[in-house]
């Protein structure tokens, strides 16, 4: 599996000063997508409705609205 290419804009584009420290979000080579985000699944894991839940081998993971937002005209409906 690998990373084919970044889903929006880029941690620059969004305005971050480093540019490294950003959430993003790729598409990989298998068709699946990976996020870069802030680890919450120990504040968030309490808060999942009854009819979710996660793996031990998953986290949950906070992305800002606007990574998402400007990743959403990228992402295939298929």
């Amino acid at each position: 599996m690998k990373i084919v290419r970044r889903i929006g804009a880029s941690p620059q584009q969004r305005g971050s000063a480093s540019g490294q420290s950003c959430p993003d979000v790729f598409e990989l080579s298998d068709g699946n997508f990976a996020v870069i985000g802030t680890e919450a699944t120990a504040t968030l894991e309490k808060e999942l409705p009854p009819d979710a839940s996660r793996a031990d081998y998953e986290r949950i993971v906070i992305v800002s609205r606007e990574t998402l937002v400007r990743a959403k005209e990228e992402i295939p409906d298929a």
